[in-house]
């Protein structure tokens, strides 16, 4: 690993990050995740819902019409993404908080659900993270959450990685699959739910397609995620380098004009064991 791969940026959405991620990464692969999820949620009719790592509010927004009278905290540890989430709800049942999912500030059994869309892969202790999710959640209560699968199976986060590390083998820009498409295993979510005292664990593959052009989708990944900060740090890349580089990649990959890209994701539903 080199020197250049911070992992204490890995969770940092600060700057231009979290408009850019709003306006192209949420309807580009975020949003369908979104409606699905929130579904879910609402088919348990909850009184009281926590989102961790609420981001810019993608999830938040699906959980207003899909949970209609539940009370929601959204909570994520950036202050700048809920920021830009507050920004499009304007709903007196939404509270904003900023809070860490490993020491949440909310008293035990607070919560019917507990959801969390594509955060936990960035939980530097995932065990902790679900332990803390477990803590608030009421007797009977659901924890449900999505994660990526491998980068192999994302289309465009997968051409742009081996691009960037074909361009500096010496020191690779690995941020994509080492974190938010590196926890990709049901095994291991499964065994860590357990150790966390999660259990009727159900992982469920879904497939899906993410819709952009390449300039966008350049911008979105090199710009609009902690790959930005992997970039800055890097001794020979600045941004306008890599992202040209990306670019370059995937106009040899797509062509120009639209791209329909596939993309692969695991939702996870668990519930406290019995004691």
């Amino acid at each position: 690993m080199s020197g250049t791969s911070d992992e204490s940026l890995d969770a940092r959405f600060t700057g231009e990050i979290p408009e850019i991620y709003e306006r192209l990464l949420v309807p580009m692969i975020f949003h369908a995740a979104a409606l699905r999820l929130a579904g879910a949620v609402g088919a348990r009719t909850p009184h009281d819902v926590l989102e961790t790592a609420a981001g810019t509010g993608v999830l938040t927004r699906e959980l207003v019409p899909s949970c209609p009278g539940a009370s929601i905290t959204a909570t994520d540890l950036n202050q700048p993404m809920l920021d830009t989430a507050a920004r499009t709800i304007d709903d007196e049942r939404v509270r904003w908080q900023q809070a860490d999912a490993l020491d949440l500030p909310f008293d035990d059994d607070s919560f019917d659900v507990v959801v969390c869309q594509f955060g936990a892969m960035f939980f530097p202790d995932r065990v902790q993270g679900y332990r803390e999710a477990r803590r608030v959640l009421k007797p009977g209560g659901a924890f449900l959450f999505n994660v990526w699968d491998k980068v192999e199976n994302n289309e465009v986060p997968q051409i742009i990685t081996a691009a960037l590390i074909e361009a500096a083998p010496e020191n690779p820009l690995s941020f994509l699959s080492r974190t938010p498409y590196g926890y990709h295993d049901p095994a291991l979510i499964r065994a860590d739910l357990e150790r966390a005292g999660l259990a009727d664990v159900t992982v469920t593959p879904v497939d899906g397609i993410s819709r952009s052009t390449v300039s966008e989708a350049v911008i979105a990944y090199c710009q609009g995620t902690p790959l930005r900060g992997e970039i800055e740090a890097h001794p020979t890349f600045n941004v306008a380098t890599a992202t040209a580089i990306a670019e370059a990649a995937l106009l040899r990959h797509f062509g120009p004009g639209p791209i329909e890209a596939r993309i692969r994701s695991f939702e996870v539903v668990a519930s406290p064991a019995s004691a």
